[in-house]
């Protein structure tokens, strides 16, 4: 096995980084705590160019003072990279260290057997309704070190919480919830869910002069009163905004109406205007500044309060801060323009620029105030971080599975490359997206990115830097086919492949449904279930090709009727082994066309995936087990 792949197996995915560039100011003293308390502070579709922090080209519109102020108290990282273009992939990432290809979980259409359009030659992989309960999670790791672990906000990766290792779990939408009619439901001082502070905040105007009120948000306020309970146990808070996601809205009238005047419209806009420009938006806008203000809040509370297991400090000098997205911003809603990552090229759903880089800021003792680093960080990178952190130790076959790296000694000023076990500087990132918005897998290795496209099978490479300076940021210019770059395109297609093989991704499948199928799909024969044995059978008609890989997916009972399916199994602790939204390898007979599997007593349907041999995907009608 070769360097790159052991490398790989072990789960270090990642690339080599631009050395370290400090501020001017001396570096502080890292603070002697085994088990400082750590925050995720994480947001919902903030695109790379929606903060005041890395402004390219033109300056942000939107106002962001605490997010500002937060890169100014510790690093900013320009590359900051999330691990998938959508948000369940990367907070799945997020919360176990392992790569989404890994986990096979890529996208947020979860449970979605639907069968392909006529269009389309291709179909996505299938994914599970819930994230693997068995998995490791940062959690998990850090309440076995004695941490009490917090959840408050969005979580949208199956089950709940407390499956995955949260003790404190407030799943709210806080704020951020439809309402009839977002010109005029505006949270008012007596409002019972959403009442506005008494305290004023920025933004200030000539008609606010001291600033205007914020409604409550349950978000904000369940991760502070999670924090006050802590008392004087380590705290690990995963705090997930649904904010800034479409609906376009704003509880906050007052912060409408700023961002009217600002961008020269009506307030409010017209019932049901849907046409508003991009960073002109002013329903997105007062979402940022909204999140911004919940940012501030919560270092505002840091500030004020004494830590109890370190007398005469605040919490803000024993808490590290992991400040980021989820993925890049989402450019349009129907016919609304929602966000606008230029220079950046396409957003959310994307694997370009647009789609995967993001606002990145880290924040703790020992990191010096107004720091950057400007070479590639990915969040996956979170969880060894937090291990190193916290002194927190975990079974060396659990480390082998994290595809990140440990950060600290960059945070902390002892490097300026992250560098993976063997004191190598990683050599790259890459992202697996295998569904229609893209079909595609990219790779960014130094200076270079390249984009794998399942739909047309060809590769495309943009250099995004050269000599340390921006070059093509917009993906613009394709050298894929410049003989000069041949190199290039052949060492990261390589290393792609190695990286897709190491984490056994799953590729795009042929439609059986696409008109202009030039090769036969299996033919799916009777289906059958013995009660007494637990026992589900199918037959494949051998007239078609043989099915090569089958697997069971537990159901939801079947139903008559156009009966909407559920994407969660509800809330609490979940205590049966098997769940609905499982899928489980089943067995195929010798000569491929027979498939069966043994059903668990508590699940009452369930249908089988079938992958033949010219490599067609299907699902087989959803069946009883009774």
């Amino acid at each position: 096995m070769n360097k790159i792949k052991q490398t790989l197996v072990a789960g270090l995915l990642l690339a080599s980084c631009i050395p370290l560039v400090q501020a001017e100011t001396a570096q502080p003293p890292v603070v002697s705590l085994s088990k400082p308390n750590i925050i995720i502070f994480y947001v919902d579709d903030l695109g790379w160019q929606d903060i005041q922090i890395n402004d390219v080209d033109a300056p942000c519109p939107y106002e962001t003072p605490n997010m500002v102020k937060l890169a100014a108290s510790g690093m900013n990282f320009p590359q900051g990279y999330s691990p998938a273009p959508t948000c369940s992939p990367s907070r799945a990432a997020i919360n176990t260290g392992q790569h989404p290809a890994k986990t096979r979980f890529t996208h947020v259409t979860l449970d979605d057997r639907k069968k392909g359009k006529s269009t389309e030659r291709l179909m996505a992989p299938y994914l599970e309704l819930q994230l693997d309960r068995n998995l490791l999670t940062s959690a998990d790791a850090l309440k076995a070190n004695g941490y009490r672990t917090g959840h408050s906000g969005k979580w949208h990766i199956g089950l709940t919480p407390a499956s995955y290792g949260f003790e404190t779990v407030n799943e709210t939408r806080g704020i951020h919830r439809s309402v009839p009619d977002r010109t005029k439901d505006f949270a008012t001082t007596n409002d019972p869910k959403f009442p506005l502070s008494v305290e004023k905040y920025p933004p200030y105007s000539v008609k606010k002069p001291n600033g205007i009120s914020y409604p409550y948000d349950e978000v904000t306020g369940s991760a502070i009163e999670f924090m006050q309970q802590s008392k004087d146990e380590p705290f690990f808070l995963n705090l997930c905004h649904w904010m800034v996601h479409w609906p376009m809205l704003t509880r906050n009238g007052e912060l409408l109406e700023y961002y009217c005047d600002k961008f020269a419209q009506p307030f409010p806009p017209k019932v049901g205007d849907m046409t508003l420009p991009s960073q002109q938006n002013p329903y997105f806008a007062s979402m940022v500044t909204s999140v911004d203000w919940s940012l501030g809040r919560i270092v505002d509370f840091l500030e004020k309060t004494d830590d109890p297991r370190s007398p005469g400090k605040k919490l803000i000098e024993t808490t590290y801060i992991f400040f980021s997205s989820d993925n890049g911003g989402a450019e349009q809603r129907g016919p609304e323009v929602l966000s606008d990552n230029a220079p950046l090229k396409y957003g959310k759903g994307h694997t370009e620029g647009g789609g995967v880089r993001v606002p990145l800021v880290i924040t703790g003792p020992g990191i010096a105030a107004g720091s950057e680093f400007d070479g590639m960080i990915n969040q996956l990178d979170f969880f060894p971080t937090f291990l190193s952190l916290t002194d927190s130790k975990i079974a060396p076959s659990d480390f082998a599975e994290l595809s990140g790296l440990d950060i600290s000694p960059v945070l902390h000023g002892k490097g300026s490359q992250v560098l993976d076990a063997d004191g190598n500087e990683r050599e790259f990132l890459f992202w697996h997206f295998p569904h229609g918005s893209g079909w595609k897998s990219a790779i960014r290795s130094g200076d270079y990115k390249l984009h794998k496209r399942y739909e047309s099978d060809d590769t495309e490479l943009y250099r995004l830097y050269q000599d340390g300076q921006r070059n093509d940021f917009e993906e613009a210019n394709d050298l894929a086919k410049n003989p000069e770059y041949a190199s290039v395109v052949q060492r990261l297609s390589g290393l792609l492949e190695e990286a897709l093989v190491a984490t056994n991704a799953e590729l795009p499948y042929l439609n059986p449904n696409y008109a202009d199928n030039t090769k036969l799909a299996a033919k799916i024969g009777k289906q059958s279930f013995k009660e007494s044995t637990r026992n589900a059978r199918l037959t494949v008609i051998p007239s078609g090709p043989m099915v090569k890989e089958a697997s069971v997916i537990y159901c939801e009972a079947p139903v008559v009727g156009n009966t909407k399916k559920k994407r969660h199994t509800g809330e609490g602790e979940v205590t049966t082994e098997f769940i609905p939204g499982m899928r489980l390898p089943a067995t195929v007979s010798a000569d491929g066309f027979k498939v069966s599997a043994v059903i668990p007593g508590n699940i009452a349907g369930y249908c089988f995936m079938l992958i033949d041999a010219n490599g067609f995907i299907q699902f087989s009608d959803v069946a009883a087990a009774k």
